[in-house]
């Protein structure tokens, strides 16, 4: 059956990018915050080394900036939390997915490759690189079983990537004719019509169009033709010898019946002598015209005499 060529794009997702870094002044500030948040964590180990707290000067200090910031315009307050490890962001932040993270802790969700700075994709509020993302979740190509990352054909009911959808036996790519289905397989249409349509007994081409029924085959109404002469049933009716359909004439001429009298075909009562068939009407002496009887005639080269003319002529 002749199918059209379906041609259905799926939306490929788009990759994103997380949000611009912050200005040469905010990272001076996130820079220092971090230097501060660095020498609390030292201070802090120190002091228990000691046994001396750290944390309330260093707080103070903090505190301090923060007011001395805060007066100029200037915000000093963490950046935000890391939708990963859920601290505050004192440093470098990234924007993605409407949450902010440490750079290092925006990773692809399958692989766990940084992701900062990188195109993503984005697949259930998680983020995965360009080649995770397709091997997990984009449609699959009949022929390849490769993901379909581009264009998308739907055929069949299977996805294929377009310069893999093609002919199954000659392998070449299907134009505007469309394609023709077989067992689940695709094949152009000169193909199909060789391989599998019915063919012709007179010319042993595929039939596509009309045809006639007979001598337990089919054929294209041009091709079925008296197997002599070529010549088509006027009334419809032919004669079958061997398989192949003749017309009256040339059916009893193949068959040895044809009456040597008269030359047309002998259907009914029939007069053998010398090899030869007549009519008995046809079965006369070649001189005086008169209907012979069998036994009672005389043959002279290919003609037939009665008794009394072949003596007259010949003796």
């Amino acid at each position: 059956s002749l199918s059209a060529v379906t041609s259905s794009p799926i939306p490929v997702p788009q990759p994103l990018l997380p949000s611009p870094p912050p200005t040469a002044a905010a990272q001076q500030l996130d820079k220092l915050l971090a230097d501060l948040g660095h020498m609390q964590s030292k201070l802090a180990a120190v002091g228990q080394g000691a046994g001396v707290p750290a944390e309330p000067s260093l707080d103070n200090m903090l505190g301090s900036l923060t007011q001395d910031l805060q007066e100029l315009g200037i915000t000093a307050a963490p950046a935000g939390i890391c939708a990963t490890c859920c601290k505050p962001i004192a440093g470098k932040v990234l924007t993605a997915l409407g949450k902010t993270w440490h750079p290092e802790h925006f990773t692809c969700a399958c692989c766990g490759q940084e992701l900062g700075g990188r195109s993503f994709f984005e697949r259930g509020g998680r983020a995965y690189c360009e080649e995770d993302y397709h091997q997990a979740f984009s449609p699959r190509c009949a022929y390849c079983a490769g993901p379909i990352r581009e264009k998308v054909l739907t055929a069949l009911d299977q996805t294929w990537h377009p310069e893999h959808f093609f002919c199954a036996h000659c392998g070449k790519v299907f134009g505007d004719d469309g394609f023709h289905e077989r067992s689940g397989k695709p094949y152009c249409r000169q193909d199909f019509l060789a391989m599998f349509a019915p063919k012709c007994q007179g010319c042993e081409r595929p039939v596509t169009d009309n045809y006639l029924s007979a001598l337990q085959g089919v054929w294209h109404p041009e091709c079925f033709v008296c197997a002599e002469c070529l010549s088509g049933f006027a009334s419809g009716s032919f004669f079958e010898l061997e398989g192949r359909p003749y017309c009256e004439l040339h059916f009893h001429q193949q068959q040895g019946s044809i009456c040597h009298g008269c030359g047309r075909p002998v259907t009914s009562r029939c007069i053998t002598a010398a090899g030869r068939k007549y009519h008995p009407e046809h079965f006369i002496c070649a001189y005086c015209l008169g209907q012979l009887q069998k036994g009672t005639f005389r043959e002279r080269g290919d003609k037939m005499y009665c008794q009394a003319c072949h003596d007259k002529l010949f003796l």
